[in-house]
């Protein structure tokens, strides 16, 4: 503000000017100001309106000269309605789908025959990591030569297609297309210790549904849907409505988690010899076909109908780069790189707890039916949980900041794995304090941890998500697209495959899950102190950038109007706007020069 104030100052007339205009003398006298807004134009039309104070007023949200109130509803501008809805009902479509697709995943690959939960960490590691990295090579490429509008279809529409493959294709096949007896053989030569690699040859299709459901996450989510999200919305508008875009999306959990918990009961009722998991995923795999169908159409529709908001102009153009470059400019930025240890922090955080914890689950609950059904309770317990801390979220923004709204999740998911590890490590002397209330140490075990993810997703969801997504805005086109597919794509998979390679290290030094369990806590410690660090960094370089995107925006404001003058028909000459470059918002001490005389 500083520099706009003595640009003004550097900008006036000198309170008498004479002016030699082809011969003609063109004088100016000071008259009082006037307010550029409606109500302070002066009634005879002898007063003129700056055009940046117009462009000012209408930035500010205050009407020009000429211009009507924009209409609202309930307060709130129509044409960002037209925005939030269509955005709200679309997160509300992709987290149901990301629900079912969840917990029908882990169903899948757990529980099936030759498998268990130790297939996971292999699976994340040596499967969904580079499928990870080849797609963000390849939507980086796809990013430079498609517009944005084709580029969102060639994504998404694959993850359609194959979901709806899979429940009526791919699954009834599963028998004909599994080399169980060529990994029956394997395992007898190579032993027990290689049975979460062979296990993804053997049932490689449910593997495949495993990855394009953990892609569903970190593309459609992340990347389609924010990077949608950031491109029709101003920060104010992120601020304001990103956590409430949870609301609906979270009610989406609830409902997804019954629609789980209903076909885990279609398939108990059953008559025999049907195969229950074949109906059930073609129930399942229609609706998430149904609902892939609709993103796509409100996608369209908000292109169609909802005008774009305008960025600053002075925003640096980016040259179009190659992967290799991309990459290297990624890592060389320091935001981008706290924003990737935001990233990571979260996938070794949540993964150190969640594998051990599905590992009791399974023990708990070792039918296909039982587990499903849990999960389904699960997934309505985490949306209720969510909807509540939605409605947290918008106080905690307004009132505490992005700061102190980026370190609660980690600070969440530290307290509740603190009380998972020690419930496992002490569960032997609790046994008898737990048995008064009905429960074994398993059971609590599986309880505590469900908690765990409860209450961590929840925080994710309603704070950790909003907070990452607003942190994109501020920067430039190039860097927003290439960097949310390097963080969102490569750095989620990354930190889950990060958690994965520590927990198959600790099972092979000191020989289980358990034993290892100390060292984990001890692990998840230092992990969370790190993500605590680069939020800081991270609240510090946000707010710097968002001053120096309002400073900019006020800059170009404060542009200077040269007065028209032309010569009318008697001679004379008259002016159809103000010297006063950027003339004061509120007019009160401010003053206008207008022509007097020839």
């Amino acid at each position: 503000m500083e520099a706009v104030l003595q640009t003004r100052g550097l900008l006036s007339l000198p309170p008498n000017p004479t002016r030699a205009l082809n011969g003609l003398s063109l004088s100016y006298k000071r008259v009082p100001s006037v307010v550029a807004k409606p109500n302070g134009l002066s009634p005879k039309g002898k007063s003129f309106i700056c055009k940046a104070e117009a462009a000012a007023a209408a930035a500010d949200g205050q009407p020009s000269y000429g211009e009507t109130q924009p209409p609202k509803f309930l307060g709130i501008e129509l044409v960002t309605l037209k925005k939030i809805i269509p955005l709200g009902l679309m997160f509300f479509c992709i987290l149901f789908n990301y629900t079912i697709l969840r917990d029908t995943k882990d169903v899948l690959v757990v529980t099936a025959k030759g498998s268990s939960a130790e297939i996971i960490p292999f699976l994340k590691t040596w499967v969904n990591l580079p499928m990870a990295v080849g797609f963000m090579l390849l939507y980086t490429k796809l990013a430079d030569v498609l517009p944005k509008k084709a580029l969102f279809y060639t994504v998404i529409v694959p993850f359609i297609a194959f979901f709806g493959a899979f429940g009526f294709l791919l699954y009834p096949l599963s028998n004909y297309i599994h080399p169980e007896a060529l990994a029956d053989k394997l395992l007898a030569v190579l032993g027990p210790r290689f049975l979460g690699p062979l296990a993804i040859l053997r049932i490689w299709t449910f593997c495949l549904f495993y990855v394009m459901a953990e892609l569903w996450g970190s593309v459609v989510i992340s990347v389609l849907f924010w990077g949608f999200a950031n491109q029709i919305t101003t920060v104010d508008e992120a601020k304001r409505f990103y956590p409430l875009f949870g609301l609906g999306a979270n009610i989406a959990l609830i409902f997804s988690g019954r629609t789980v918990k209903y076909f885990s009961t279609l398939r108990q009722n059953l008559g025999p010899g049907v195969d229950g998991w074949a109906v059930s995923l073609k129930g399942m795999m229609s609706i998430v076909v149904l609902m892939g169908l609709a993103i796509c159409f409100l996608y369209w529709w908000v292109n169609k109908f909802v005008p774009l908001p305008t960025r600053s102009k002075k925003k640096k153009e980016k040259p179009k780069m190659g992967t290799m470059e991309s990459l290297k400019f990624l890592v060389s930025s320091r935001y981008i790189r706290d924003l990737a240890t935001l990233v990571v922090a979260y996938g070794i955080s949540i993964n150190l707890v969640e594998v051990t914890w599905k590992s009791k689950l399974k023990a708990q609950f070792p039918s296909p039916n039982e587990y499903s059904s849990f999960m389904g309770d699960f997934s309505t317990a985490t949306g209720i949980a969510t909807f509540t801390m939605m409605l947290l979220s918008q106080f905690i923004f307004d009132k505490y900041g992005w700061g102190v709204a980026a370190s609660i999740t980690p600070t969440v998911l530290l307290l509740t794995g603190v009380g998972f590890f020690s419930l496992i490590l002490f569960g032997g002397p609790l046994a008898p304090t737990l048995t008064q209330f009905g429960m074994t140490p398993l059971l609590a075990a599986v309880y505590v941890g469900a908690l765990q993810n409860i209450f961590s997703k929840s925080a994710k969801y309603s704070l950790f998500d909003p907070c990452k997504e607003m942190a994109y805005i501020p920067l430039d086109e190039d860097t927003k697209v290439k960097g949310k597919a390097a963080i969102d794509v490569v750095c989620n998979p990354l930190g889950k495959s990060g958690g994965a390679l520590i927990q198959q290290f600790m099972i092979l030094t000191f020989g289980s899950l358990a034993n290892s369990t100390p060292y984990l806590g001890g692990i998840l410690l230092v992990i969370v102190l790190a993500w605590l660090g680069a939020a800081r960094s991270l609240d510090t370089q946000f707010t710097a950038l968002r001053r120096e995107e309002e400073l900019e925006k006020e800059m170009e404001r404060a542009a200077v109007k040269i007065p028209v003058v032309s010569e009318s028909g008697n001679g004379s000459l008259a002016s159809g706007s103000s010297l006063n470059a950027a003339g004061d918002s509120t007019g009160s001490s401010s003053e206008t020069s207008t022509p007097s005389s020839i």
